[in-house]
């Protein structure tokens, strides 16, 4: 297939594809889960939390930090990354718009 063309889509369909396309490996799901459940942690905790090695789960952060789907400051050496519930406020209505259109229309 040749090159995506997202010049032809709108700005909101370009975010909802770049957070769905981050939400596509389950290391970073369970990196959203993990940050869900402790409300924001340091990348060593993370690492103690998976199993995977350092550099791969800050090649997943930063894919994730990259969509807007987590947010991080420093703090001290470390980073500090929690959820960005704005990203996810947006997923969340283009789902809920999804659900919506489907229960007035039943197709199949």
């Amino acid at each position: 297939m040749g090159a995506s063309k997202t010049e032809h889509f709108s700005a909101q369909q370009n975010q909802i594809a770049t957070i769905a396309k981050a939400l596509g490996h389950p290391a970073r799901v369970a990196i959203v889960e993990h940050l869900l459940k402790v409300n924001q942690c340091i990348c060593n905790d993370i690492v103690d939390e998976l199993p995977l090695a350092q550099p791969t789960i800050s090649q997943h952060l930063r894919e994730l930090k990259n969509a807007g789907i987590i947010q991080g400051t420093i703090e001290g050496n470390s980073i500090c990354y929690c959820i960005n519930e704005n990203t996810l406020d947006l997923l969340k209505k283009y789902i809920s718009a999804i659900v919506l259109k489907l229960t007035k229309n039943k197709c199949c």
